[in-house]
């Protein structure tokens, strides 16, 4: 479902998801899983956040019910809330009727419009995380996750992470396999390790100011299975303990040893999730990613992730259970 202002990425990805597992059921002599339609308020095209139109070829009708709808995001939420009633007023005839109902990105407020997701969990894109928890503070938000089932409800973060809820969507339909293949021809992550912020620390290294402070980050991501100690990054950066410690927390937003912590934690997801990596024991994956020990890691997950590191790896390759994606 779209409307004028729509994000554009949002819309493709997942239906070139649909379109791929299609393709791949066929190849196996299979009937075609997906039948995707583009709807909107009127029949014709609709002006994406791009130079890209889509050419809506359904009108949305409360009396015409598809087995699941999914609601792409806007960069400017609040004006599409003003200017999209009908989509919202049709959300809430159509919701308890369907098979599934989904908000991509920011998408999720016209959901939480209708309270619909009043008591629920839910997420959105980062960027607005704040803004639905102020305007509807009866909604559950994650700010982290990459999406969450509720029920029959869906949501999730912004942009790419419409091609892991419909990656979702295929693995409860076709499949774990399918899936996978789906994911492979797309060059994605079946269930990406981590949540948003997952990249954080790399992320922060490439916005902090400071020339010195940036170099450094660049040189811990680069070495996390040194020991690391924060006397050593001072020296490094010829500065004395107490100010290098005020800087990088000025600078990054963080304090050192929770950068390195979170550098660490994001490369042991990455090895954790990777298939190739499989049978890497728990300890040498700590070890390559500096931490103490094994043990060390396993305290780590628990207090970040809330899952010790042997039941995150097994959400990568057991059935979809919706982890990695945030499960509500």
């Amino acid at each position: 479902m779209v409307y004028p202002g729509f994000k554009a990425l949002e819309a493709i990805g997942p239906m070139s998801v649909f379109e791929y597992a299609n393709i791949h059921l066929q190849r196996q002599g299979k009937p075609a899983a997906y039948d995707v339609k583009i709807a909107a308020a009127q029949v014709g095209p609709v002006r994406s956040d791009t130079l890209m139109c889509l050419e809506a070829t359904k009108a949305i009708n409360p009396l015409a019910l598809p087995d699941d709808a999914i609601i792409v995001g806007s960069r400017h939420i609040r004006d599409a809330l003003e200017e999209n009633g009908a989509i919202i007023d049709w959300v809430a005839h159509v919701a308890p009727k369907i098979q599934r109902l989904a908000a991509l990105c920011s998408g999720a407020f016209f959901l939480a419009k209708t309270g619909l997701l009043d008591g629920k969990h839910a997420t959105t894109h980062w960027s607005v995380a704040r803004q639905l928890k102020d305007d509807f503070p009866a909604v559950q938000v994650d700010a982290d996750a990459i999406f969450i089932r509720s029920g029959n409800l869906w949501t999730s973060a912004g942009v790419t992470a419409g091609i892991d809820l419909a990656l979702a969507f295929v693995e409860d339909d076709c499949g774990h396999e399918l899936a996978l293949e789906v994911a492979s021809d797309m060059v994605v992550y079946l269930k990406r390790p981590g949540g948003q912020s997952q990249f954080s620390t790399h992320l922060l290294s490439q916005k902090t100011a400071q020339t010195n402070i940036r170099e450094l980050q660049q040189w811990i991501l680069s070495n996390l299975h040194q020991r690391l100690p924060v006397s050593q990054l001072a020296d490094m950066a010829g500065m004395s303990l107490r100010n290098f410690a005020r800087l990088f927390q000025r600078e990054v937003g963080v304090s050192t040893s929770e950068f390195i912590e979170t550098a660490r934690l994001e490369t042991a997801q990455r090895l954790l999730a990777d298939v190739s990596e499989q049978g890497m024991p728990v300890k040498t994956i700590a070890a390559r990613c500096g931490f103490a020990s094994d043990d060390h890691l396993r305290r780590v997950c628990q207090k970040r992730l809330h899952v010790s590191p042997t039941q995150y790896r097994d959400s990568f390759t057991s059935p979809h259970s919706g982890q990695g994606g945030g499960s509500g």
